[in-house]
């Protein structure tokens, strides 16, 4: 396995030295160059990630990857996965549950640095909890890349979904790639660590970003650092939008004082209907992260019709996450 060079902490022995590679815990970790790399690089192997040509390219051999998912997933668990094994690396799995010694009342630090004594090269994890994956760099030597915590962000969702941006309007990954474009994200922003991530990277390549939401879902504050604007309607969201990205309702999230309509309701006021596509510009394009709420917020026909980009998004996932991966170990993906 060739490295790319070791950006580790180096130094003293008495330092823990990181592993060849860069964390990726949020969006703000990569330059725009960097981030347009990591979009070129995941371009090259698209047809890999299709499963049109080669079905692996072990550019990863003899790395060993941990993969640590403490809360429900299917895309991302499995696109990761996927990701690791065509570019031929071993990937391990852990699950803290009765089984593990945090039954015996291990800490979390003392499994970590246990596992990372075990000589893994990088550590995807998913957590409920925000900023996990930040704090988890302090204490591993492994690489640590981001797979989604609590409400905070989902970097490489973002990096695919700008991905499917890019490819559906035929623009190379480049600084200012989506200026022109105006992209509308729909639903629960505030606790939708997708949208966190998204509308940071969509507004550092230019885009024009406007969010929409019941109640406080979508936040001024929020939208503002972010780098968006708030419509006060889903209409006005979509009106003359060239994307349009359909968030679920994070109710597992929701606190007490949040009150959102039956599934009817919502759909009616805020689920995108075959007539609320006329809203978009012609040639606009539906996205979703996933997992999809059909006849809440987005409906069948619409999630299914000519201007979803959804199956897509999966499809383009693997690709970004093998030059994730790559990069989290240090290894060029040429």
């Amino acid at each position: 396995m060739h490295r790319a060079g070791d950006s580790g902490d180096g130094g003293a022995a008495t330092r823990r030295v990181r592993r060849p590679g860069r964390d990726l815990c949020e969006i703000a970790d990569l330059s725009p160059a960097e981030a347009c790399a990591v979009l070129a690089a995941a371009t090259r192997v698209l047809p890999l990630a299709e499963g049109t040509g080669a079905r692996e390219l072990p550019i990863l051999r003899g790395a060993q990857i941990l993969s640590v998912f403490s809360e429900p997933s299917t895309r991302t668990r499995l696109s990761f996965e996927v990701a690791a094994r065509r570019l031929g690396a071993e990937v391990v799995h852990f699950v803290q549950d009765a089984a593990s010694s945090a039954s015996k009342g291990e800490s979390e630090r003392d499994a970590l640095q246990n596992l990372d004594a075990m000589g893994f090269d990088a550590v995807i994890v998913r957590d409920r909890r925000d900023g996990v994956p930040r704090a988890w760099t302090e204490v591993m030597r492994a690489r640590v890349v981001n797979a989604g915590d609590g409400v905070n962000e989902h970097p490489t969702q973002a990096l695919l979904d700008a991905l499917t941006i890019l490819e559906a309007f035929g623009r190379a990954p480049a600084q200012d790639a989506m200026a022109g474009l105006r992209v509308a994200v729909c639903g629960d922003v505030r606790h939708g660590r997708v949208a966190h991530s998204d509308l940071q990277l969509f507004h550092t390549l230019g885009a024009e970003c406007v969010v929409a939401g019941p109640g406080d879902l979508a936040p001024p504050e929020l939208a503002a650092r972010l780098g968006a604007k708030v419509a006060p309607s889903l209409d006005e969201a979509l009106a003359g939008a060239d994307v349009a990205v359909m968030l679920r309702i994070q109710r597992e999230r929701l606190g007490a004082d949040v009150a959102i309509p039956d599934a009817a309701s919502y759909h009616a006021a805020w689920g995108l209907t075959p007539a609320r596509v006329h809203l978009l510009k012609p040639g606009a394009i539906v996205m979703h992260p996933g997992p999809i709420n059909r006849g809440v917020e987005i409906a069948d026909a619409v999630a299914d019709g000519p201007h979803s980009r959804i199956l897509r998004q999966v499809t383009l996932g693997v690709a970004v996450r093998m030059a994730v991966l790559a990069r989290a170990c240090g290894v060029e993906l040429l």
